[in-house]
């Protein structure tokens, strides 16, 4: 038959004129390898966000380097700071007008969980609202971390099956946060 080899974390066999692998590999390689973040910074997680563009981190080495400031663009959704209640309809508009598939980012202590700001104004944690994948915790999370985070949507993009969006279990979720199924 062929060579076993694994390329770019995709297991494959190579033989003379004809290379075999399963699709959901290769289209999860592909969508980890090509993601388009849509940054929501609102604080200082912002600007630690903007520093992991800077040339010293480079996120483009994983991808990341088209910032889509339009929602139905973007597949990968960092919210980095501090998200007012008013502030919450806003944003889950923003995360129903992205196109399936998408991932959500939350990016500091604020985004988490609120914070130290344990006020009426302020929503302890953006997962009220709209389902979060990965959680970088930190009050700014230094730029290593973001990149750690990404990596991890990265990991979860590269696993996720074709048809987990279909499931029974994640339009449970979606009714959940009253998102549009669709």
């Amino acid at each position: 038959m062929g060579k076993v080899e694994i390329i770019n974390g995709v297991e494959t066999i190579n033989g003379e004129g004809f290379q075999l692998t399963l699709l959901d590999k290769v289209i999860g390689a592909a969508r980890a390898n090509s993601v388009w973040p849509l940054p929501f910074a609102t604080s200082c997680c912002g600007i630690e966000y903007m520093g992991t563009m800077g040339s010293n981190y480079d996120v483009a080495r994983f991808g990341m380097e088209r910032m889509s400031f339009s929602p139905r663009q973007a597949d990968l959704l960092i919210v980095a700071g501090t998200i007012s209640k008013k502030l919450a309809p806003i944003l889950k508009q923003v995360y129903e007008q992205m196109a399936e598939p998408k991932w959500v980012l939350s990016v500091g202590a604020c985004a988490c969980s609120g914070g130290i700001f344990d006020t009426y104004s302020v929503l302890q944690g953006i997962d009220r609202v709209i389902p979060v994948d990965v959680y970088v915790p930190g009050c700014p999370p230094r730029p290593e971390q973001i990149i750690e985070g990404c990596m991890n949507i990265h990991r979860l993009v590269k696993s996720e099956s074709l048809r987990r969006r279909y499931s029974d279990e994640y339009k449970h979720l979606l009714k959940k946060y009253d998102l549009n199924d669709e």
